[in-house]
């Protein structure tokens, strides 16, 4: 079996996840919502998670930052290191301090995410002196400095503004700016253009882009949106029911897909090549129950070519290369199999050649 960590080649990884599971404890039984996922993100690097809504991709992402850990209602397993530090073997205080001068999230929705009593420069002064222990006029300067970096005009005047004042795309810059101020080495961007329009999607992104790339910051970038992250991360792995079905360099995945469950995804995507009136493909049936998930592989019920052996036994996240050294690793019994692959096509009479 290939390691599904999938370390880097760029450098020392500055996000190390093994094995993670997050399980909430609910009345009607355990959900398992994160399910042995492993990860390495290394500095200047940008690694995107796709899935469909309820795959897990946002939990994982709040684990991994720290912001799940165990307690009466989760229970985390699995480990966790942000520059070297054990995240979920740390005491709450000390966990409390990595955010913001070592990673930093940008949440949904920056509506939700912003307080409606305090005002935007309260926001970004309080982060400031919490975590760089500056004075008040400097915490004021280098507030106005960080909107202005994300390009927001006027920057002093939206410092007394609240943020129902502002508008979506501002809201939503405000909030990276909140996320930027003690300079992350870890940014995790956890559907970062939900709800703004396609011209500020743009715009958002590409300054997200910009500035990973100005400081040389290590970003992940969650989205269900597949169009956000190709051509703007370097790796990205696919999950479905709280695990990785694939993952790869991100121009690999969206060429040659491996796993039955991203082909799907992609060809899900409207293309303006399309003749018009061209009916959209789905997925047929929807995500499993994750208090009772099926038994195998768990994409195998929406399976166009799911067999016995799919229902029964659960595949592992195997190498799928095609000899150019790039790893290209899928969880499936049966992968589809790309022009050029070392993956060996099934013989003639085995399951998977039946339902071809």
């Amino acid at each position: 079996m290939s390691d599904p960590n999938q370390v880097s080649t760029k450098g020392a990884p500055v996000l190390e996840v093994d094995d993670l599971r997050t399980t909430f404890l609910t009345p009607r039984g355990p959900v398992r919502a994160v399910d042995g996922v492993s990860l390495r993100v290394a500095a200047g690097e940008t690694v995107g998670i796709v899935g469909e809504s309820g795959s897990g991709k946002s939990v994982f992402g709040r684990t991994a930052m720290g912001l799940i850990s165990n307690g009466p209602t989760t229970e985390v397993t699995g480990r966790v290191s942000i520059n070297g530090h054990d995240v979920h073997a740390m005491k709450p205080r000390d966990r409390r301090k990595l955010w913001g001068p070592e990673v930093a999230m940008v949440f949904q929705d920056p509506m939700t995410s912003l307080n409606p009593v305090k005002k935007v420069g309260t926001h970004l002064t309080e982060t400031l002196r919490l975590h760089l222990k500056v004075g008040a006029k400097e915490a004021n300067e280098r507030a106005i400095d960080l909107l202005r970096q994300v390009f927001i005009p006027e920057p002093a005047r939206r410092m007394k503004q609240y943020p129902h004042e502002l508008s979506g795309g501002m809201r939503q810059r405000v909030v990276i700016a909140m996320a930027l101020a003690c300079d992350p080495k870890l940014l995790i961007a956890d559907e970062p253009t939900t709800a703004l329009d396609v011209t500020v999607q743009k715009q958002i992104l590409d300054l997200l882009a910009t500035l990973a790339s100005e400081r040389n910051m290590a970003t992940i970038l969650v989205s269900h949106d597949l169009g956000a992250v190709e051509g703007r991360t370097d790796r990205v792995a696919v999950m479905y029911a709280g695990r990785t079905v694939e993952t790869s360099k991100t121009s690999r995945v969206f060429n040659s897909p491996v796993h039955p469950y991203a082909e799907a995804l992609l060809a899900s995507i409207p293309r303006i090549s399309d003749e018009p009136h061209t009916v959209l493909r789905a997925i047929e049936g929807t995500p499993p129950n994750m208090l009772i998930p099926p038994p195998g592989c768990r994409f195998a019920p929406r399976c166009r070519l799911a067999v016995d052996l799919c229902r029964e036994e659960s595949p592992e996240l195997l190498e799928h290369g095609d000899g150019s050294g790039q790893q290209h690793l899928a969880a499936c019994h049966f992968p589809l199999v790309p022009a050029g692959s070392e993956v060996l096509v099934p013989a003639p009479g085995s399951a998977h050649e039946e339902v071809s």
